[in-house]
């Protein structure tokens, strides 16, 4: 088949006039997953890992930078209740937080872990990190987590502002902490991902439309350093964020009709 110039012509013009604002197009993502919640990188492997919300599979993907499919491994013991966020630790094991809560009436939440070593079979058997919230908070909504020191943070997804709760890593049944609440300024601030870097010096919090850096603070007081709100000047349901190194991270965005499904870098400095 010969496509005629003229419509090669217009489809050039298409694509040289969307507009990604600051971010750059690396990868995109399969259309087979429409859904993309989270994203994370762990080291040494090339892989860009991600999963998918409520009501699709119990799998955990590995995609090439360019977004095709290059692993699929089923997740035994594992339930998607409703998956919003991975971290990983620094032994490459993967952590799924099933900890969504949109209609607040959830009152026991799940972290999944999945040690680096399964990431090679094509099925994974899980072990369960489980936990509820303090008495004396509100039911809560969760999208965002990050590891560190062998402390999961949980970053609550609220209108100007977010709650902070913190879970040891340590299978088994927890009471989270409660840390603190953070305010936002502006509209449109809930939390849909969040990251720490490699070398601890910063944590990123992502939404739609941007992404908040915080640095420069005093041992994992990491919400009352520097504030930076770092505008893409691009709208979608960007739901996953990752650090590729310190200075750098990838963002995903969930596939609706012909826009998003797509992996991009930011750069933070």
């Amino acid at each position: 088949m010969i496509i005629p110039k003229r419509l090669i012509f217009i489809l050039l013009i298409t694509i040289a006039c969307t507009s990604f604002g600051n971010l750059l197009v690396i990868g995109d993502i399969s259309n087979s997953l429409k859904e993309v919640s989270a994203t994370e990188i762990i080291p040494n492997s090339e892989l860009i890992w991600v999963i998918e919300d409520s009501g699709n599979d119990n799998v955990l993907y590995g995609l090439k930078p360019t977004g095709e499919i290059s692993k699929s491994i089923e997740l035994k013991s594992s339930n998607n209740l409703d998956w919003e966020d991975i971290t990983a630790d620094q032994y490459g094991n993967i952590y799924i937080g099933d900890f969504g809560n949109n209609n607040k009436n959830r009152t026991i939440f799940q972290i999944y872990k999945v040690y680096n070593k399964d990431l090679i079979n094509d099925t994974a058997e899980t072990h369960l990190i489980e936990f509820s919230l303090p008495f004396i908070n509100q039911p809560k909504d969760f999208e965002a987590f990050f590891i560190h020191q062998n402390v999961f943070y949980l970053i609550s997804k609220e209108n100007k502002g977010f709650s902070v709760f913190t879970v040891p890593n340590a299978v088994g049944n927890h009471t989270a902490n409660f840390i603190s609440k953070f305010e936002l300024d502006g509209k449109d601030t809930r939390v849909t991902s969040s990251d720490i870097s490699s070398d601890g010096k910063s944590v990123v919090l992502l939404n739609h439309k941007r992404i908040w850096k915080y640095s420069n603070y005093e041992g994992t007081d990491f919400f009352s350093g520097n504030k930076e709100k770092l505008t893409f000047k691009h709208n979608s349901q960007k739901e996953g964020v990752c650090f590729k190194n310190d200075s750098t991270l990838i963002i995903t965005d969930e596939r609706h009709g012909s826009t998003g499904g797509n992996i991009y870098s930011y750069t933070i400095q």
